[in-house]
């Protein structure tokens, strides 16, 4: 089974890219939606594609499978960006189509949870990037870890994971009414001993 990383030159729908998960933060769909038009020439939105490749798996259906990248996907999508480049990381065309997404779930490349953190079935993943919901908890994981919460992690969904512990802490009604709040709270959730088995975790330097 080819594994190896084999980017397609020739452009892909975005449109056509089958989601492997339910949600999204959306504050953060928001931010790379910025920093895309910060690029304002052609040239430089082009380089940025470039740079930026969706790795996606083929599935038995001749379909592209995003394994990850989808806020960056549904950023160029809201953008009206038609076509990506993609990184085939997996071809899993030989596979049997009512096997594939136990294939997926597998090999940690889908993530078939809702906005509550419930696992739901595979046939509740949206068919497109544009039925991807929001999930306030993963805008907040996603900010936590850019503030130094804890460290980038190879582990697949690892934002996810820490999203849930957040949820579990905290509302939406505190994340809506008051985000600064709910990230100076979460982050103090991410530094404490109770977040060590997260990937990344690194928390408080002393017990002082």
């Amino acid at each position: 089974m080819p594994n190896t990383r084999e980017p397609l030159l020739h452009p892909v729908p975005i449109l056509s890219l089958r989601p492997t998960q339910m949600t999204v933060g959306m504050r953060e769909v928001k931010e790379k939606r910025k920093r895309w038009r910060a690029h304002k020439s052609k040239r430089k939105q082009a380089e940025l594609l470039g740079q930026h490749m969706i790795p996606v798996v083929l599935g038995p259906d001749q379909r592209h499978y995003v394994v990850d990248h989808h806020h960056l996907a549904r950023a160029l999508h809201d953008e009206g960006v038609k076509d990506v480049l993609v990184t085939v990381i997996a071809d899993l065309t030989m596979v049997d189509m009512k096997a594939f997404w136990g294939v997926l779930d597998h090999r940690r490349w889908a993530y078939p949870y809702d906005a509550k953190g419930e696992r739901r079935h595979f046939k509740d993943i949206p068919k497109s990037v544009t039925g991807l919901k929001d999930d306030p908890f993963r805008s907040l994981a996603g900010e936590i870890r850019r503030a130094g919460g804890y460290a980038k992690d190879t582990t697949p969904f690892s934002e996810f994971l820490w999203a849930d512990l957040f949820r579990s802490r905290l509302s939406t009604k505190e994340i809506d009414a008051d985000f600064a709040k709910a990230l100076e709270k979460a982050l103090a959730i991410a530094k404490s001993k109770d977040a060590i088995y997260l990937p990344g975790w690194c928390g408080p330097a002393s017990d002082d």
